[in-house]
């Protein structure tokens, strides 16, 4: 049989060839090559024992983010109702806006606006668009008013006078609530895009009928008309009277989370968490007038949840 060549370095192993091996030289430097190159990324980094500054020095090249929600605004407005403009706080139905929660002067409020910027901010940087009477549908206009100001804070409470209607049934429907307050912060950030909102809620109407029913002066003049959708036949606890009331309050908490979840789309916003509509009002926070309406007292403890809302470090939940 004839035998197969060998080449030089060549042998037989069990009778057959063996195989040659493999150029190991190329791929061993090539690897090298590999190391070297990975070695040389890590250097990106601090070595070991590097002078501590190194890492101030990198850290310094990325300051965290300022924390989009300001809690020492220099000037505020305030839009809303009756409530903001301290309707019957002092008098028989007449407004008192130096006794407001929002931009108030009175030294026994305390109101938000004189906590955050002092008597002479008041005098000078604050600015209140409230009406007694209004409803959402005025919201739009009120911020438009407060935007030519811009400043860095506003306040809303609306929609007490949405639900107080002379009958359940003429309620503000919750559909039209939302469009109203969609616009509303659409035109402020079309206008004034950095001034903050802070949006209270809706006082709970129920728990002032409760509270004021029991007062004979509050009763006769609640005959006048006052939140009838609320507050008529304020003695009546049959069954149409009861559902009516359930009904008033269920709008209310409907209006509520429109405002939360409204609010909670828009990052230079701060919905109370319902701070407003869960205070137990007393007969020391309503007005002697009506009965309905805050007091002094009343406007002073509204000024208080507020201060506490705008300068904690997170919303509300």
């Amino acid at each position: 049989m004839p035998q197969s060549p060998q080449g030089p370095g060549e042998r037989r192993l069990g009778g057959r060839p063996a195989r040659r091996r493999a150029p190991y030289a190329g791929a061993a430097a090539t690897c090298a090559g590999l190391l070297v190159a990975v070695a040389a990324l890590a250097g990106c980094g601090a070595p070991d024992g590097a002078d501590p500054d190194w890492t101030k020095a990198k850290a310094s090249q990325s300051p965290p983010p300022k924390p989009v929600w300001d809690r020492s605004p220099t000037s505020i407005a305030a839009v809303g109702d009756s409530i903001t403009r301290g309707f019957d706080a002092c008098g028989v139905l007449s407004d008192c806006p130096e006794v407001s929660w929002a931009t108030g002067t009175d030294d026994g409020v305390r109101s938000l606006a004189a906590r955050l910027l002092g008597k002479t901010g008041v005098a000078n940087r604050s600015w209140n668009y409230a009406r007694s009477g209004a409803s959402v549908a005025e919201l739009p206009a009120q911020l438009t008013k407060v935007a030519a100001h811009k400043p860095d804070l506003v306040t809303v409470m609306m929609g007490a006078n949405d639900a107080c209607k002379d009958e359940a049934e003429l309620m503000t429907p919750v559909a039209e609530f939302r469009a109203s307050f969609e616009e509303s912060m659409r035109r402020l950030r079309a206008d004034s895009p950095k001034t903050q909102v802070y949006v209270a809620s809706v006082p709970d109407l129920k728990r002032l009928w409760s509270e004021g029913r029991d007062n004979p002066l509050g009763r006769q003049i609640w005959k006048l008309g006052i939140c009838a959708s609320m507050l008529g036949d304020s003695q009546d606890m049959g069954a149409a009277a009861q559902e009516r009331r359930a009904t008033v309050r269920a709008r209310v908490v409907a209006y509520n989370k429109v405002l939360k979840d409204v609010c909670a789309k828009d990052e230079r916003c701060r919905y109370d968490g319902g701070a407003v509509f869960d205070f137990r009002f007393t007969g020391d926070q309503l007005s002697t007038w009506d009965w309905f309406h805050p007091s002094r007292n009343g406007q002073g403890k509204l000024a208080e949840i507020a201060y506490r809302n705008v300068v904690a470090a997170e919303s509300p939940a």
